[in-house]
């Protein structure tokens, strides 16, 4: 078996892209300031205000679990809640760590169609306890694209930033695929984050190309107050910082942040179409980023595991998750289709 064959489980199994290794590489060259006072690290923090347009805070940290959870923490008191949706990641695949690195700040989950939080659910959750028993509501988490693979329209971002503004309740934005949604939604990065309510984002570069890295930008500056303290407690103050921060410069001043996010999301587009062609194969959401959500036979989904097939199960039976990369091979998506035809057939 070759064990480097493309799978479709998840965007974190492709390797580093071209840009982000090349930018490394030249990182590597001599010597710099440790702990993020290198020339790289000032670079791509001024390249993430230029792409937002905006002066805001940047932080680089080691992972989206960490983005997530310190972002979060920065926001809330141990006695506060953050209002997710009950597929969010930050419920179902953080291990607690929210609510760890918040001392205990409690998730309140809400349900939503795709995998989307309403403005009507968010006043819900608001409105259902005020009394000094219960965890007052601070943050509402969003995640952009969702972790079904629909995006957040402008409209219903703009709802929600206006019950944020009427219960004074911070926006947090996890954007494990932010880059997937600014290329579907063909918006500028500014205009579905702080323009539409976003205070904190997350946004991803390990599923973007990168090998390791996360970006934690505020746009309300003043919300990052001490910051570069919680992710040195925290284990997150990385010591050769430039190699986070150069290849994050290497996907921007390229634009291969774009072009991976494009390149996913027309790869996953494919999948889409040739599986629609295929009797007996349901989609189960719509199809808006890089993810294919597809309902499969159970038996069907035996026989692609037995030839060695690896892709997610976590959405109830029959569900599987296909996710496109940034050098993801149409050759590899068609070997996959013959194989599904085939356990069909």
């Amino acid at each position: 078996m070759n064990c480097n064959l493309e799978q479709f489980a998840s965007d974190n199994n492709s390797g580093i892209c071209p840009e982000a290794l090349e930018y490394m590489i030249k990182a590597n060259l001599g010597s710099a300031p440790a702990y993020g006072n290198d020339e790289w690290t000032s670079l791509a923090t001024d390249y993430f205000r230029k792409l937002f347009e905006i002066d805001c805070e940047v932080f680089f940290v080691f992972n989206g679990t960490a983005a997530n959870s310190l972002s979060l923490a920065a926001l809330c008191q141990s006695y506060h809640s953050v209002i997710c949706h009950e597929n969010a990641h930050i419920e179902t695949d953080e291990c607690g760590a929210p609510e760890f690195a918040s001392n205990g700040s409690k998730l309140l989950l809400a349900k939503g169609e795709n995998g989307k939080l309403s403005a009507e659910a968010i006043e819900a959750i608001v409105n259902k306890r005020a009394d000094i028993h219960y965890p007052k509501p601070k943050v509402i988490s969003l995640t952009q694209a969702t972790e079904l693979g629909t995006l957040y329209s402008i409209d219903e971002l703009v709802a929600i930033k206006s019950v944020a503004q009427k219960y004074n309740l911070k926006i947090h934005m996890d954007g494990a695929r932010f880059a997937n949604a600014v290329v579907a939604m063909n918006k500028s990065p500014a205009e579905i984050s702080w323009k539409s309510g976003v205070d904190v984002l997350c946004f991803c570069g390990t599923k973007n190309g990168m090998a390791l890295g996360e970006a934690i930008i505020f746009f309300n500056k003043a919300l990052a107050e001490d910051f570069a303290y919680r992710c040195k407690q925290a284990g997150q103050l990385a010591s050769k910082m430039r190699f986070i921060s150069a290849p994050w410069l290497g996907l921007l001043e390229t634009g291969a942040w774009f072009k991976n996010a494009r390149h996913a999301n027309q790869c996953a587009e494919y999948l889409e179409n040739q599986l629609l062609k295929i009797e007996g194969v349901e989609m189960m959401f719509t199809r808006e980023a890089n993810g294919v959500f597809v309902k499969l036979p159970e038996e069907v989904i035996t026989s692609l595991r037995a030839k060695n097939w690896q892709f997610y199960t976590f959405i109830g039976v029959g569900g599987v998750r296909f996710m496109c990369s940034w050098n993801t091979t149409q050759a590899r998506m068609d070997e996959l289709v013959d194989d599904i035809k085939e356990a069909i057939a």
